[in-house]
């Protein structure tokens, strides 16, 4: 999680919201994100997308099975999504996110029954960190 708070905190910097996400496999990590979504003018380059497609690029596979996510903050919808699609292994990520989430927030993405594949979850792994990098880089947008 260390790692993913250190591409939050370099998105903060580029300033995008200070999401940052980790694929780790065999111990590794094999990519690293954070958020893109103003600097690539893309609605889709959140951290935990731009990390798979960097992963699934690497590796040239399309899955990542026995991959464990590491990210910030909840993931929304279509991250959810992309998790799934990838068939990540673990999901750990530390804020919770009320408004946005969806995995243990919102739609609950994981546990719908059209849901192909759902990984293991673990919130709140740096949270503490995670809610006050928010915290801070929004305070400071007003």
């Amino acid at each position: 999680m260390d790692a993913a708070l250190e591409e939050a905190r370099l998105a903060a910097g580029r300033g995008e919201v200070p999401v940052g996400a980790v694929v780790v496999l065999e111990g590794k990590i094999v990519a690293r994100a954070g958020n893109r979504t103003r600097e690539c003018s893309d609605p889709t380059a959140h951290a935990e997308i731009v990390a798979i497609r960097e992963a699934c690029t690497l590796l040239d596979t399309e899955r990542l099975v026995g991959a464990d996510l590491y990210v910030t903050l909840e993931p929304c919808a279509m991250c959810a999504g992309a998790i799934s699609f990838a068939r990540i292994r673990r999901l750990y990520f530390g804020a919770g996110d009320e408004k946005g989430g969806a995995v243990t927030n919102g739609a609950r993405f994981f546990t719908l029954p059209t849901c192909h594949h759902a990984p293991e979850v673990y919130p709140g792994l740096g949270e503490r960190e995670a809610s006050e990098l928010l915290k801070t880089f929004f305070k400071n947008q007003r």
